[in-house]
């Protein structure tokens, strides 16, 4: 049993405890929060201590112009992402030191050699105080005792703004609209609707369960208590009008939404890349990456080379927001529940999926409630905060992909780098490797080329080059 609202109040205190660079304009700007707890467990299965070891913060991502192929700026800075890296850099000075045969809480030597594997008594949990961008938030519009909080206005195309006048009156012409032709609507229509896998939406409603998986999913074989959770969300959605929508648009090769007035206005379970004003972005939605760790783990390629199984999230907690545990075991699980064939460390492990009762004190709704109209219109924070359990330079505090502050004519140099970026985090890579004695050095990273970018042997220690042969063996310095 976890702890949610323990987990959720901890990583709330640990954000308020952060230093005020980065942080939202109270009563102005809003942002989301991410953060990675580790939890140690006794003998007997009692969670006996949890510790943020990775927070992040954000909103943003850059466009397709503004990306590097030397990997030194933040492509996405949404909070669950920045979470996840500062967890990367993490884990990489926890591996450090155990090669160097230090102290590590984390990693002891797994049975095959050369390799690490993280304390059987250590685990990972995932917090997030909203639903994550994409799939999971797609979320029937409903009017009702049962809704956990009060509906959640219509995004702009950034997906972080709220209703006008006139898409209000577009939305209510819609609406009546699609009640006038409800009668024609068969049960078998409206039932795929709600229950086809893969729809998107980027901020914080509860999304649309399916029926079932057209695939034939095996899990909804046997009837348990999630099953049955399952099924009155998908009895809630049949009383949907509406569902909240996105600027995000699907990638190339998905289907488009039909943008159809009320619930068909979105395709579910497609992949998208997420929403914004000007030049369209790479960068995949939360939910399509965070339904990616639930197969390759979270640790990222890298360390990979040195771990004998992957490291996965045992649970995914949510703050108070628009929820629905169904959207999110279709989103982040259920569209990849058929990958099979994975390589020796990688499979399938679906997370428990949980809600807190406590919203972030910085989230849009709070933030509109207490709005004074003289502060001018709420906007979401432009800043996105990286603090991880490292002894040195923890805190990191970025805008548009590089280091707060930055001038124009600094970037594209080392003071202008995110201490999560690609290029940072391959620095600290080269340090473990480095530090690894020639016996204890993975197979994978024995390849000549390889430790001539890892700077093992005498050759270039150019980054764009390491960058290059690192994405050679598993390591994209693009990929968002």
């Amino acid at each position: 049993m976890w702890p949610v609202d323990k987990i959720a109040r901890l990583c709330y205190d640990h954000f308020r405890n952060l230093p005020k660079r980065g942080k939202p304009e109270l009563g102005r700007e809003w942002t989301l929060l991410a953060a990675v707890v580790e939890v140690r467990d006794n003998p007997n299965g009692e969670k006996i201590e949890l510790k943020v070891v990775s927070l992040g913060t954000g909103t943003k991502c850059i466009g397709r112009a503004a990306m590097s192929p030397k990997g030194d700026v933040l492509n996405d800075s949404h909070a669950e992402i920045i979470a996840r890296r500062g967890c990367v850099r993490y884990l990489m000075e926890q591996l450090r030191l155990a090669v160097l045969g230090e102290s590590s809480a984390l990693f002891c030597p797994a049975e095959e050699m050369g390799k690490w594997k993280v304390h059987p008594e250590v685990s990972f949990v995932f917090f997030t105080s909203h639903t994550p961008c994409g799939d999971a938030s797609i979320i029937p519009m409903m009017e009702s005792p049962s809704q956990p909080c009060p509906m959640v206005r219509l995004e702009d195309d950034e997906g972080e703004g709220s209703d006008t006048p006139e898409t209000a009156l577009k939305r209510r012409a819609e609406w009546q609209e699609d009640q006038a032709n409800k009668r024609h609507r068969t049960d078998q229509e409206t039932h795929q609707v709600v229950g086809k896998p893969g729809e998107e939406m980027r901020t914080c409603s509860p999304p649309p369960p399916e029926t079932a998986d057209p695939a034939g999913d095996p899990s909804k074989a046997s009837e348990t208590p999630e099953t049955r959770a399952q099924e009155g969300d998908i009895a809630k959605a049949h009383q949907a009008t509406d569902v909240h929508r996105t600027g995000a648009k699907s990638v190339p090769g998905e289907a488009c939404d039909p943008k159809v007035p009320g619930v068909r206005y979105h395709n579910i379970g497609v992949l998208r890349v997420k929403p914004g004003r000007g030049e369209p972005t790479l960068s995949l939605s939360c939910s399509d990456k965070m339904a990616r760790w639930a197969v390759l783990g979270f640790q990222g390629a890298l360390l990979s080379h040195y771990l004998q199984e992957a490291i996965y999230f045992k649970a995914v907690i949510t703050g108070k927001c628009p929820y629905s545990q169904h959207a999110m075991q279709r989103a982040l699980c259920n569209r990849c529940a058929q990958v099979t064939d994975l390589p020796a460390g990688f499979s399938m492990h679906p997370p428990e999926f949980l809600q807190s009762s406590l919203e972030f004190a910085h989230s849009q709704a709070q933030t509109q409630h207490s709005h004074q109209s003289n502060k001018g219109r709420v906007s979401p924070c432009g800043a996105a905060i990286s603090w991880c359990a490292v002894p040195n330079q923890p805190l990191d505090v970025t805008a548009n992909g590089y280091k707060q502050g930055m001038t124009k004519k600094a970037v594209g140099t080392p003071q202008a780098r995110s201490l999560i970026s690609k290029v940072e985090l391959f620095h600290i890579f080269q340090t473990v490797v480095t530090a690894t004695s020639n016996v204890l050095l993975p197979s994978s990273l024995r390849e000549r080329e390889l430790q001539i970018v890892l700077g093992l042997q005498a050759g270039s220690r150019s980054v764009p080059a390491g960058l290059a042969a690192a994405a050679h063996a598993g390591f994209s310095p693009v990929a968002a």
